[in-house]
């Protein structure tokens, strides 16, 4: 397959999207009795933040995944959840503006293109193609990616995947045990039962610290879904995988033309609003 700079944007034709998630009715009645909760505490109809808080509220996948990752315990759900609208109130996650992040993705150290097997956006990460200091704005840039995978998962789905390539990693460019117990914080507390699968590639021995390093901070779900150099032909088809992983899809980052393809996509408006 001939080199391209065309992001894919939807699965493979006849993908059929997994796990398709049904409820009993008892589980179904505790949905409802978690969504009248978080409904109550709905900012007001005057702040500027109301409109984007009900509509994460009303997205379909919501509320029931904060019921499976609470393990359908209500009093833990309703904590998780009240926890999560604190958090989106102070961070805005959906009104990121790109030109906030855009330095942050100059190198392709982050790349959303491609789908699995059941249909989940793949989202790239390349640690040895750091370009920033640590900052604020890294933790932003990796939320403003989660949001675009969101926006890219076709109908049904409600999870993603991260690969993560060690290959050209140094200690230098690696980052922080600190940094990522922040993101792992995000990932398992605010995007709960978001994550499907974690797949670790090329990790170097001098690394392995690293990951006892950030060990505590995993908890037993995320855990499960890790795994170290799987056969990623098991998981994502040929024509979704980049030739970097053995795949077809030879992607060519230019950066300009990556960032318009997503952000034209995703309809993200200057400001971070939607077109």
């Amino acid at each position: 397959m001939p080199s391209t700079t065309v992001v894919l944007t939807a699965p493979e034709p006849g993908t059929v999207i997994r796990p398709i998630h049904t409820y009993s009715e008892e589980q179904t009645a505790q949905i409802e009795a978690l969504r009248e909760y978080a409904h109550s505490l709905l900012l007001p109809a005057s702040d500027s933040y109301h409109e984007w808080e009900l509509r994460w509220l009303q997205k379909p996948d919501t509320i029931p995944r904060y019921m499976r990752a609470a393990k359908w315990k209500m009093h833990d759900a309703e904590k998780r959840i009240k926890s999560s609208l604190e958090w989106r109130r102070e961070y805005k996650p959906e009104l990121i503006p790109p030109d906030e992040v855009k330095i942050e993705c100059e190198t392709g150290k982050i790349l959303l293109t491609g789908f699995d097997k059941d249909g989940r956006p793949i989202i790239y990460m390349r640690p040895g193609r750091e370009n920033t200091k640590t900052s604020p704005r890294q933790l932003r840039h990796l939320v403003w990616w989660l949001e675009r995978a969101k926006d890219m998962m076709p109908q049904g789905q409600e999870s993603l995947v991260i690969i993560v390539d060690y290959k050209t990693t140094t200690l230098r460019t690696n980052p922080s045990i600190s940094v990522a117990s922040k993101v792992l914080t995000i990932l398992q507390q605010h995007y709960v039962e978001t994550l499907g699968r974690a797949i670790v590639t090329n990790l170097p021995l001098l690394l392995n610290f690293f990951y006892k390093g950030i060990s505590p901070f995993l908890d037993p779900v995320t855990r499960d879904k890790m795994h170290f150099n799987p056969d990623l032909f098991e998981l994502v088809p040929r024509s979704q995988l980049d030739t970097d992983f053995g795949g077809d899809y030879e992607f060519e980052f230019e950066f300009e033309t990556y960032w318009k393809q997503i952000v034209d996509h995703c309809g993200i408006a200057p400001d971070g609003t939607r077109l």
